[in-house]
């Protein structure tokens, strides 16, 4: 163990708070830690010294190896349902909650660590992760930070100086993310699933003081409390279709209370618009597809429902149905109301018109079944806004069947506004990236990365990091994948 283990003021709310909601638990000792990459402007963020974490000591705490004075090192109790499924007892398997801080914006945020080893959820697991899918979820979540979704963040990946296993050796490593905290829907299962409701009532009443704390005074502050992560959710799931990302694995133990995206396993970013769009190796029946993303949200805030019916009306539960039943019908409003709101400012619309939502479902439907790329389209309307609709038209294997007749209705609107061309397509490039995440350049970058060189991983990084801002020499990464790509698999790797 290293004397350099780095300084942090711990606030370990959760493990004060909330005594039986975890087990103790330590990372296995690495056999030569080392940080591959690390987010330094986060480490600024949270008043972390990232010379140090970068040396040999960081190297230690950011695998767990060792841990310095004050942390937490515990594994999270949950519980999920996985594809449709109920597992009663899930939790952190092959994880660490390291602890709490407060940064530098007064913010509690958690730091927690992915591939540290086995703990007592464990399920037959090594517990560990290989470069790649660490790699990945670093990669994927600052590219969603940059897109401005709500999301976990990557602190850093390092190395551990051992191989684990998978279809053979691969180089062992470990993520450390950082989240406003670690409470899923599947947290408030477990508990629930044990009838244990004085332990789901204590770990409602410090999600809402840690997430929701203007509801903490209210009569009814369960109900205020489901209503808002109903709307958390409705925000961070109209983001992710407007981007055209698909999570991949949208199990309630996936579901955060506070409204983040978190675990980065069976992801991916649309190339061509398809609705059907599923990218996981396990999802064979689409139940997580593109487009699905709204109805799997709202079954899965029907299960966090389920949780909080004791709480809503202890002792009349068929009240507290109602009631939750009641708010949980008004998901697709609020989620509508999210997702139009984006599509206004991806479309350059100042005002609201009655007539928008028809605008904007109608130019999905002429995308489908045209091999349209969804991120190119966006930024080319801005083109057409200027007077050169080309670009836009070229993306179509046959404009006139369908996108001709809405562009012209979609001008019309646009002209209806006083705002000068120029100004809206600005707006409009604020709005439509023009570089996400291409599922060729994440495959090229993880190979490399896997054979040692980073060079393309690094490269990646930069340009999605100013996803909105055209970048000299960046072209490549704004295309879709070549021909010979094929279909693009992606798996939940451990």
């Amino acid at each position: 163990m290293t004397d350099q283990l780095p300084h942090i003021v711990f606030d370990n709310s959760y493990v004060r708070d909330l005594e039986g909601f975890y087990v103790e638990s330590y990372g296995e000792p690495a056999p030569a830690p080392a940080v591959l990459r690390l987010n330094r402007n986060l480490a600024s963020e949270l008043g972390l010294d990232a010379d140090v974490l970068s040396g040999p000591g960081g190297a230690e705490l950011l695998t767990g190896t060792s841990l310095p004075d004050g942390a937490a090192s515990i594994a999270m109790a949950y519980a999920g349902h996985q594809f449709g499924g109920f597992s009663p007892q899930l939790g952190d398997g092959r994880a660490l909650l390291v602890g709490e801080i407060i940064d530098r914006q007064g913010s509690r945020r958690d730091i927690h660590l992915k591939g540290s080893g086995r703990t007592v959820f464990s399920r037959g697991g090594d517990g560990k992760a290989a470069i790649g899918p660490v790699l990945r979820e670093y990669l994927i979540a600052e590219a969603m930070h940059a897109l401005a979704i709500p999301t976990t963040r990557a602190l850093a990946a390092s190395l551990t100086g051992e191989d684990v296993m998978r279809d053979g050796p691969e180089k062992g490593a470990v993520l450390a993310r950082v989240a406003a905290s670690h409470l899923r829907v599947g947290t408030f299962q477990f508990f629930a699933a044990r009838s244990q409701t004085d332990k789901v009532r204590q770990l409602a009443d410090y999600a809402i003081l840690r997430h929701y704390p203007e509801v903490a005074g209210s009569d009814d502050r369960y109900l205020e409390f489901f209503r808002k992560v109903r709307d958390a959710q409705a925000r961070l799931i109209a983001r992710w279709v407007l981007a055209g990302f698909v999570h991949g694995v949208m199990n309630t133990d996936n579901m955060t209370i506070s409204g983040e995206t978190i675990d980065y396993g069976p992801c991916a970013f649309i190339d061509t618009y398809d609705p059907k769009a599923v990218f996981s190796s396990i999802d064979q029946f689409g139940r997580y597809a593109y487009g699905n993303q709204p109805n799997i949200a709202q079954w899965n805030l029907a299960r966090f429902a389920e949780t909080l019916i004791e709480l809503v009306s202890p002792g009349d539960s068929e009240t507290a149905v109602g009631k939750l039943t009641d708010e949980l019908g008004h998901f697709p409003f609020h989620y509508q109301h999210e997702w139009l709101k984006g599509m206004r400012k991806k479309l350059g619309l100042i005002k609201e018109l009655p007539g928008d939502l028809d605008l904007a479902n109608d130019l999905y439907t002429a995308m489908e079944g045209q091999n349209v790329d969804f991120t190119q389209l966006f930024r080319a309307l801005a083109g057409a806004v200027r007077g050169d609709s080309a670009s836009a038209r070229g993306l179509f294997d046959d404009p006139a069947t369908g996108f001709d007749a809405w562009l012209a209705r979609y001008l019309d609107r646009c002209a209806g506004e006083a705002l000068e061309p120029n100004d809206r397509a600005a707006a409009m490039d604020r709005s439509n990236p023009l570089y996400i995440p291409r599922n060729h350049k994440v495959e090229e970058a993880l190979t490399s990365a896997g054979a040692g060189d980073m060079t393309a991983f690094d490269r990646l990084l930069e340009v999605l990091t100013r996803p909105f801002e055209t970048q000299d020499g960046a072209e490549s990464y704004a295309e879709p994948a070549p021909a010979g790509f094929g279909h693009y698999t992606t798996y939940c790797g451990t």
